[in-house]
């Protein structure tokens, strides 16, 4: 015997909701896989300086992104399922699945949150490393000229702070683009635009993870109720 009254609208809407999660985690994983392929942070965070990689923890977080997006999906595509059929066994599985999806974003939300400016800190810190070797003409100078021109041609910018953005296109014209007054003028140092690429991509990353927030508390009562209608009409 199938739900009908309020039970019955309520597996009408964890049907809706559970396709605008199945989209959202669709969206979640297509942003994931662009921020993966990005061209200013792969031609940023691919960069070797001798022995060294360039940090790449910030793909840390979008690999937990990709994974999320993709299980959303299969998620979503259990709960309109589950729903449909109105099998508590199938809401009951899913409802597992949101409490630990759930637990696992806040626990990557919390991880972001920690290393939000350790990320652009070991990407400064691997710049100024390079740059430091490309001015000094210390060993491997022209590895580390290559990698500070990489960051220099991403980002169009031009050393570590106002100073060195001004004065390093005189010093060593081979290194940034010969405005130093221009640089100096539009304060367009490397360490404000790292700052800049990391702080607006993991705004975006928090935005999608407060919006799947709240949609996931909604679905996992909304899968309670539903379960709890479909026990109490089966008993009568």
């Amino acid at each position: 015997m199938g739900v009908e009254g309020c039970t019955k609208c309520i597996k009408y809407l964890l049907f809706v909701f559970n396709f605008i999660f199945w989209l959202a985690g669709g969206i979640i994983l297509g942003v994931a896989l662009w921020l993966r392929h990005d061209s200013q942070t792969t031609n940023i965070l691919y960069l070797q300086l001798g022995d060294k990689q360039a940090p790449n923890t910030f793909y840390v977080g979008i690999y937990i992104l990709i994974a999320v997006g993709a299980v959303m999906m299969f998620v979503g595509f259990l709960g309109c399922y589950g729903a449909i059929q109105e099998s508590q066994c199938l809401l009951g599985t899913f409802f597992t699945c949101l409490v630990i999806l759930f637990a696992c974003e806040v626990a990557a939300g919390i991880w972001g949150f920690v290393n939000k400016d350790q990320i652009a800190k070991d990407v400064k810190q691997f710049y100024d490393q390079a740059l430091q070797q490309a001015l000094m003409g210390e060993a491997d100078a022209n590895n580390a000229k290559a990698v500070v021109k990489t960051f220099h041609e991403t980002l169009d910018c031009c050393g570590s702070d106002i100073a060195t953005a001004a004065f390093t296109p005189v010093w060593r014209d081979d290194l940034c683009r010969k405005d130093a007054l221009k640089n100096f003028f539009e304060n367009a140092n490397c360490h404000k635009k790292i700052d800049e690429l990391f702080s607006g991509k993991l705004y975006l990353i928090g935005i999608a993870a407060v919006v799947v927030a709240v949609i996931m508390i909604f679905e996992m009562i909304l899968s309670m109720v539903l379960c709890c209608g479909i026990r109490n009409s089966s008993v009568y």
